[in-house]
């Protein structure tokens, strides 16, 4: 439906232009270094990353709100930027909805008319009568459960109320793609985690395609059909919410999402998806390797803490047992995170709570070979 190609972004530094001026010639900064995505019909596209990854940028350009400095993007096959060609249709002819980090939400306007406006400012030719108008507005508030409060002010609305507000009112012109910028940042942690929830269901319901931009990794792994992962104006990795996490792709990807145990080490062999790797704390297995490195490669193991399994006992009969010592442990209700000491190497894992051991003791632990990810280093 959405193809990105190259897309680049960039800004003249204080510095670049002074040299410019002086030389003739001016380094550039990209805030979007080279971006290439599909968005398919259906589908929510998530892109994430921290602050100054160039998601928003990124989003902007396909909104129309930025100009790219070079890159296609087409929508449907019809173009909407094309640098070589000169190509760049306005913000308001490409037909998309937008929610941005703030609601913007008039004040003034009753929930309603709040919804209305975006049909009754359309040029004459394509305005919808007034009937429609009132049906359209009604669906849109009746999906977005608003319904009862057509006639309110819209700053009578709580926060979860005002952030569908801004989701209606980009619904009611019936996009081809929703373009959504961290809408759920303004809210507090109980209510933002509710309305993950309610933000998916209405995309399945109404068969949004949309792409999603947030800098949380929680909110991206639940609402995401495919995740884009960013970092410094570039795409390090895409793929499905459970690749992304189970496989990442580089180091970032590995820390950006969730936590990670590392450990350097060194491919002693490999073969039929199965490699062994020498670290300086003893040797990992490794099953069900995909991008099988090359013996004498070095490896970054990756290891999340649910797959560290702990015992005050030696069981000897499994792949991967090392034995340290108990640093610290935390109580987070659902979970205990035990910090455990292997020389100068720490080794986080994440237990069912009836698991708690106090620090000091003497503990082995092991990993599942399967449950072992190896990193390229770049």
């Amino acid at each position: 439906m959405l193809t990105v190609e190259s897309l680049k972004k960039s800004y003249d530094d204080t510095s670049a232009r002074a040299s410019k001026r002086r030389s003739g010639q001016g380094a550039r900064v990209y805030a979007v270094g080279g971006v290439d995505f599909e968005v398919h019909d259906g589908e929510l596209f998530t892109l994430l990353g921290p602050s100054g990854c160039g998601k928003t940028t990124t989003l902007r350009s396909v909104a129309g709100l930025e100009r790219p400095t070079e890159g296609r993007v087409t929508l449907g096959g019809r173009v909407l930027f094309d640098a070589a060609q000169k190509i760049n249709i306005h913000a308001n002819q490409r037909g998309l909805g937008m929610v941005f980090q703030s609601y913007a939400i008039w004040p003034h306007m009753s929930v309603f008319k709040n919804v209305s406006f975006p049909l009754e400012v359309m040029p004459r030719a394509k305005r919808p009568a007034r009937k429609e108008i009132e049906d359209l507005v009604g669906q849109a508030l009746e999906v977005t459960e608003l319904a009862a409060y057509a006639g309110r002010p819209a700053t009578k609305l709580s926060g979860g109320q005002q952030q569908r507000l801004a989701l209606a009112r980009a619904l009611v012109t019936r996009p081809e793609l929703m373009l959504l910028d961290e809408p759920l940042s303004n809210l507090d942690a109980k209510l933002r985690e509710s309305m993950r929830f309610e933000l998916k269901r209405l995309q399945r319901e109404l068969n949004l395609t949309a792409i999603y931009v947030t800098h949380d990794q929680s909110e991206a792994l639940v609402m995401s059909n495919r995740i884009a992962v960013m970092n410094q104006g570039r795409i390090e990795q895409i793929g499905k919410p459970r690749e992304i996490y189970t496989k990442p792709a580089t180091r970032f990807v590995a820390e950006f999402i969730g936590t990670s145990n590392f450990m350097e080490g060194k491919v002693v062999s490999a073969g039929a998806g199965e490699v062994s790797v020498d670290t300086a704390h003893g040797r990992m297995v490794a099953h069900g390797v995909e991008r099988i490195p090359a013996v004498g490669d070095p490896v970054l193991v990756s290891i999340r803490p649910e797959c560290v399994d702990l015992s005050r006992e030696r069981r000897g009969n499994v792949a991967n047992e090392w034995s340290g010592t108990v640093l610290t442990r935390a109580f987070m209700g659902d979970v205990v995170d035990h910090i455990v000491g292997v020389g100068e190497l720490e080794i986080r894992n994440r237990s069912n709570p009836t698991l708690s051991i106090p620090p000091g003791t003497e503990v082995h632990f092991s990993v599942a070979p399967d449950k072992v990810t190896l990193v390229p280093v770049d």
